[in-house]
């Protein structure tokens, strides 16, 4: 009797959860339909000012282009093909300078956070380097590494390594104790213990870290290239900038900004497949 009563009684709350669920679930699509709608406002208001501010005289169209001739220079260097060298050139630099980053900066961060000596050792030099500015490092590597490709890795390398280092040691050092204990309490390893239970609490922390990464890359590379490149979304401002084609320079602009969104959202994408564990 008490097994049939419990079986009407959960039969009777299972529609009421989904119909919970079900609510739920909307409140969310809306929530997430409102949040996008709103920012396509924002970006649609953005581009009606930057149409109609020149044209009006608001400020000088020859310094400002309108929106439309920017589109039309952004078209035509895609027709041309001059889009897609320049482009290919910057993201061939940037994701090797970010990956070597990476592949150096979480294993030393886990390394100094987790290991005392090992934080000892290189605190000190470390904290000279990131104090020094990228880009005031720049003729360094210049004179040590050429004007080549080298050099142009090299300083993204080296804008990338500290944001994603920075924010290792802070993941890792700051994993919750009782998960720590945990693990003690389960006999893990210390090896079972850093990839099965330190590295996933830490995941979220390092890529803030990566994320700042991921943006320092496209904007310490694009400076690199002013200064010395004959290819590269960089040098193609600059180019277009010393020669007066200005709609050109605000579509070369225009294009990085869309690379910094585009590897945004794509680091987070990846974040949040890495942390599913999270609520």
């Amino acid at each position: 009797m008490p097994s049939l009563l419990k079986e009407r009684t959960e039969a009777a709350l299972n529609p009421r959860q989904e119909a919970a669920a079900g609510v739920k679930h909307v409140s969310r699509y809306r929530r997430n339909a409102a949040r996008w709608f709103r920012g396509t406002i924002g970006i649609l208001l953005l581009a009606v000012v930057w149409e109609v501010a020149p044209r009006a005289g608001l400020v000088d169209p020859y310094f400002v282009s309108p929106l439309s001739d920017v589109i039309a220079a952004w078209w035509k260097l895609v027709t041309t093909g001059q889009l897609w060298d320049h482009l290919r050139a910057s993201l061939v630099r940037s994701a090797a300078g970010f990956s070597l980053a990476i592949v150096t900066a979480i294993p030393l961060g886990a390394a100094i956070a987790w290991y005392s000596p090992v934080r000892q050792l290189f605190t000190p030099v470390l904290e000279i380097f990131r104090n020094t500015a990228a880009l005031a490092i720049l003729p360094v590597f210049v004179l040590i590494l050429g004007i080549g490709e080298t050099s142009k890795i090299a300083i993204v390398v080296f804008a990338c390594f500290f944001p994603v280092l920075l924010s290792t040691i802070s993941g890792v050092a700051s994993v919750d104790s009782q998960l720590l204990r945990s693990a003690r309490v389960l006999g893990l390893s210390p090896v079972t213990t850093f990839r099965k239970v330190v590295f996933p609490a830490a995941v979220p922390t390092i890529f803030t870290g990566v994320r700042i990464a991921g943006a320092a890359a496209v904007l310490v590379l694009i400076a690199a290239e002013m200064i010395g490149a004959t290819a590269g979304l960089g040098y193609l401002i600059n180019y277009s900038q010393y020669n007066f084609l200005i709609p050109q320079m605000y579509a070369a602009i225009l294009t990085t900004s869309l690379i910094g969104l585009a590897i945004n959202y794509t680091l987070v994408a990846i974040e949040r497949r890495l942390s599913r564990w999270r609520a």
